[in-house]
C-alpha cells in the first residue's frame, strides 16, 4: 500500500503556480504555529516542509497541501507543556516522540483499511470539538497579545492569570496585535485574491515594528536556526509509555479527520476520488520524519489545499513546488524572520481560531434539534476546560445512544405478532387464508429492517402471547441486518416456546441467517425441516400441525 506517487508535468504551469501560492499561505502560519505550540518557530517550519514532503510523495490525495493546522498545534501545545512539565530535561524530545507515535498510528489506520470510517461522527461531536479547539487557540493567544510571555498552566492557567496579564499590557504590543486583526479582517476582496492577508500582516506590520519601535524592547521570534534539522531520537521511560501513547493516538485520530475532511473538500473542488488509506499512510510517514527531525505535527490543510486548487494545483507536483519554495525561503530569509513580532503571530492565530470556530452551526444552534445543540456545547466545553478525548469519547457515547434509542423506537413498529389478519401484516392474499384457516392458533412474529439490540425490549413484550396458540413462526425473511443481541433476544423467544410444547418454525431467507441461529446451539432442538425459506411454506406446515392437534 506505500508507494511512490508518480509525478506528472502535463500541468505544470498550474502545479508551480498552485506550489507558489501555497507556500506564501503556508509561510506565517508554520511561524504562527510553531511559536504558539511552545516548540519554536524552526519546528513549525520544519514541519511544514517534511510533511508537506512525505504526504505528497506517498499520499492518496493529489492537491492535498499538507503542513501544522490550528487543531494539530492545539493538541501539541498541550502535550509539549505537560511533558515538559514533568520532565524539563527530556520532555521535547519525548513531544516530538509522540509525534513519531501518531504518525505509526495513522499509518495503522490505513494498513487496517479505516480511511473510510474515521470521519463517520455524529456532526455535532465533529462541531462542539473543532470549536473547542478554535476557542482554545484564542484563549492561549491573550498573553502574546498584550505583550507577555505565557503564565502556563493552559487554558486555565491563562484565564486565572488574566487578570495580571491585563494589569501588565504592553501598548505598544497590543497596538500590533490589534493592527494584525484589522488587516486580516479587512483586507478587501480584490487583494485576498492575489495575496493572502496573513503575509500581508506578517510583513507590513514588522516592517513598522521596526521603522516605527525602533530600539524598544518588544517580543519577537529571535534568532532562526538555518542549519538542516538534528534527528531527535525517541525518548521515554516505561512508566511514560501509557501516557504518550494516550496523546499520540488523539494526535493521530486527529490528524486523520483533520486530513480525510479536508481531502473530501479537495474531492469535490476537482472531481476527483481521492484514496482514503493510501493517505492515512503518507500522512503517517509524514508525522514520523515530522518528528524525527524536530517539526510540529500535521494533516492536510483546508486553505493550503483550496489556494492550491484555485491556483491551477492538479497533481502531488504542486505540493513538491510548495516545499522547494518554503525551503528557498526559509533559508534565504532567516534574518528578516527573526524580527517578525510575537503579536503579530499571535494575531494570525486568533484569526485561524475564529475561523476553525463554526459559526454556521453556532449561529442555527436554537433552530436544531436540542440533543444535538447540547451535544454541541457539552463536547466544546469539555475540549476547552477537561480533555479532547474525554470530550469526542462522551460526546459520540452520548450521540450514539440518543441515536439508538431513536432509531429503536422507529424499528419497533417493525415488530408484529398477529394470529389473525389484519391491516398491518405483510401477507399476500393467500398466506392471509391459511393464516386465518388457523383460526389464531398460529401466533405469526414478523419482523423487517435492520433489527438491532435496541428493539429486543418491543420484541420481549410480544412473548406474553406464545402460551396462548400452538404454532409460533418467526418470520426474518424481510430483515436486512440481524445483530447478536436480537438473535438472542428470538433464541429466548424460540426457546420458551419450546419450553411451553409450541411448535416452531423460523422463515430465514439465507443459509447464512440459519447458520446464525444453529450456531447458538438451537440445532439440538430445532429440526432442519423446521427452517424454510418460504412464508407460505411456514404457514401451510402451522396449519397441517394445527388441524393435527385437533
Amino acid at each position: 500500500m506505500l508507494s511512490l506517487n508518480r509525478l506528472s508535468f502535463d500541468n505544470l504551469k498550474g502545479d508551480m503556480l498552485g506550489g507558489l501560492t501555497a507556500a506564501i499561505v503556508s509561510l506565517p502560519l508554520a511561524l504562527t504555529f510553531g511559536v504558539a505550540s511552545g516548540a519554536g518557530a524552526e519546528a513549525g517550519l520544519y514541519g511544514a516542509i517534511i510533511i508537506g514532503l512525505f504526504a505528497s510523495l506517498f499520499g492518496g490525495t493529489a492537491t492535498l497541501i499538507s503542513e501544522p493546522t490550528g487543531p494539530m498545534t492545539v493538541v501539541m501545545t498541550a502535550v509539549v507543556t505537560s511533558l515538559i512539565a514533568a520532565n524539563p530535561e527530556n520532555g521535547m524530545a519525548m513531544a516530538f516522540t509522540v509525534v513519531m507515535l501518531a504518525g505509526l498510528f495513522q499509518i495503522l489506520f490505513g494498513v487496517l483499511k479505516l480511511g473510510k470510517y474515521i470521519t463517520l461522527m455524529p456532526y455535532s461531536v465533529v462541531s462542539g470539538f473543532m470549536s473547542g479547539i478554535g476557542l482554545i487557540l484564542i484563549i492561549l493567544q491573550l498573553a502574546p497579545a498584550l505583550g507577555q510571555s505565557s503564565p502556563g498552566g493552559g487554558v486555565i492557567g491563562t484565564l486565572m492569570a488574566l487578570p495580571t496579564l491585563l494589569s501588565n499590557t504592553v501598548t505598544i504590543e497590543m497596538a500590533l496585535f490589534a493592527m494584525t486583526l484589522f488587516i486580516l479582517f479587512f483586507t478587501p476582496a480584490k487583494i485576498k485574491k492575489n495575496i493572502p492577508p496573513q503575509l500581508i500582516a506578517l510583513i507590513l506590520i514588522s516592517i513598522v515594528s521596526v521603522i516605527a519601535i525602533g530600539g524598544e524592547p518588544i517580543q519577537r521570534i529571535g534568532a532562526i536556526d538555518v542549519s538542516l534539522p538534528n534527528m531527535v531520537m525517541p525518548n521515554f521511560t516505561q512508566d511514560q509509555v501509557r501516557v504518550m501513547l494516550l496523546d499520540a493516538l488523539v494526535l493521530g485520530m486527529l490528524g486523520c479527520i483533520d486530513s480525510m475532511l479536508t481531502s473530501v473538500i479537495a474531492d469535490n473542488l476537482t472531481r476527483t476520488e481521492h484514496k482514503s488509506n493510501k493517505e492515512l499512510i503518507g500522512q503517517g510517514l509524514g508525522n514520523i520524519m515530522s518528528g524525527l527531525f524536530g517539526g510540529l505535527p500535521g494533516a492536510g490543510a483546508t486553505m493550503g489545499t483550496v489556494v492550491n486548487i484555485q491556483s491551477g494545483g492538479r497533481t502531488a507536483l504542486s505540493g513538491l513546488v510548495r516545499v522547494v519554495v518554503l525551503i528557498v525561503a526559509v533559508f534565504g530569509a532567516a534574518s528578516l524572520i527573526e524580527m517578525i513580532p510575537l503579536a503579530v503571530l499571535a494575531g494570525i492565530a486568533v484569526k485561524v481560531g475564529v475561523d476553525i470556530l463554526d459559526w454556521s452551526f453556532i449561529k442555527r444552534a436554537h433552530r436544531v434539534s436540542r440533543h444535538s445543540t447540547v451535544i454541541m456545547y457539552a463536547v466544546l466545553l469539555l475540549t476547552v476546560f477537561v480533555d479532547l478525548i474525554v470530550a469526542v469519547g462522551i460526546g459520540v457515547f452520548i450521540a450514539n445512544v440518543i441515536t439508538i434509542e431513536k432509531l429503536s423506537a422507529s424499528q419497533s413498529k417493525n415488530i408484529k405478532a398477529m394470529s389473525d389478519v389484519d391491516d398491518r401484516n405483510p401477507l399476500d392474499p393467500d398466506q392471509r387464508k391459511l393464516l386465518n384457516q388457523a383460526k389464531g392458533k398460529v401466533l405469526f412474529f414478523y419482523l423487517s429492517g435492520a433489527m438491532i439490540f435496541g428493539v429486543s425490549k418491543a420484541l420481549a413484550r410480544e412473548r406474553k402471547n406464545i402460551k396462548n396458540h400452538e404454532v409460533v413462526i418467526i418470520d426474518l425473511s424481510d430483515v436486512s441486518m440481524l445483530d447478536d443481541t436480537i438473535t438472542l433476544s428470538l433464541e429466548n423467544v424460540i426457546e420458551e416456546a419450546l419450553d411451553l410444547d409450541k411448535t416452531v418454525y423460523v422463515v430465514v431467507k439465507t443459509a447464512k441467517a440459519k447458520e446464525k441461529f444453529q450456531n447458538l446451539g438451537l440445532h439440538t432442538r430445532l429440526r432442519e425441516e423446521d427452517f424454510t425459506q418460504s412464508r407460505t411454506a411456514a404457514l401451510k406446515m402451522a396449519l397441517l400441525k394445527v388441524q393435527t392437534n385437533s
